[in-house]
């Protein structure tokens, strides 16, 4: 089964970064967290990856064409320009770079890539999350429904306090409210069927997000897979720094492979 991988927005809440790379080459101790994404796939077998891209998508190329090099220990003949490679650590990724259009929408990314995925169930996700995730559990969940599209689903933690007060602004209780009364909301991770193409009727317009997948539900072909374990998506500077922090100091629950 193939990974897509939505790669080619702007990144705008991200530009302190984002203005010379896209926010999937942002780094999180020394690897883009592109690369941290891939790792989770790899570590349940998946190794085929379409990275969809837009916005600055020539530096995620040069990655992707130099990694072998820097993976490798190399002899170089100059008389030659014979290069020997030793002792290679690359990953055993076969990855399509596709380049969608610089300002198109994510359901016309994804409809950019459908000859890639003729006839097969695939996974998408977005250039931007990690998480401890059981993707073998997610893919045998999508199976075990039939329907068209499967999206993980997270209770984010709630940050803010809860306040009653009354008309005077008296303030009567304040507490923080339990993350299980929070509302389950998307994570990303998504298992799609064939159908799916169905619904990106409006071609590079198309925002996955909106119609798409509002009709799948109303037509009961979409699926949720709640998951309760470690999920973040790197939005902001702020995220981007507690991702690192959590890296170096051992606590990086989405690294789950060895």
């Amino acid at each position: 089964m193939k990974v897509m991988i939505l790669a080619g927005g702007h990144g705008t809440r991200l530009s302190e970064e984002t203005v010379l790379k896209p926010k999937p080459m942002v780094e999180i101790g020394g690897k883009p967290i592109l690369w941290h994404i891939m790792k989770i796939y790899s570590h349940f077998g998946y190794n085929e990856f379409i990275i969809l891209l837009g916005y600055k998508g020539d530096v995620i190329k040069k990655y992707f064409m130099d990694y072998f090099l820097h993976q490798s220990d190399l002899t170089i003949d100059l008389s030659s320009n014979v290069i020997k490679y030793h002792n290679s650590e690359s990953e055993p990724w076969k990855v399509t770079l596709l380049d969608t259009g610089l300002d198109t929408m994510t359901g016309g990314r994804i409809l950019r890539a459908k000859k890639f995925v003729e006839g097969e169930t695939f996974m998408l996700t977005y250039g931007d999350g990690v998480a401890d995730i059981d993707i073998g559990k997610l893919v045998e969940f999508h199976h075990s429904h039939g329907q068209t599209v499967t999206v993980s689903s997270i209770q984010p933690e709630n940050r803010f306090g809860v306040i009653e007060a009354d008309s005077t602004g008296r303030i009567s209780k304040f507490t923080e409210k339990p993350r299980d009364d929070m509302p389950w909301v998307s994570a990303g991770f998504f298992v799609c069927g064939q159908g799916v193409f169905e619904y990106l009727r409006e071609g590079d317009s198309t925002i996955f997000e909106k119609a798409p997948l509002q009709d799948l539900a109303a037509d009961g072909r979409f699926f949720s897979y709640r998951h309760t374990g470690f999920w973040k998506c790197m939005d902001t500077i702020r995220d981007s720094q507690l991702l690192n922090s959590l890296w170096d100091s051992g606590k990086a629950d989405w690294k789950i492979w060895n």
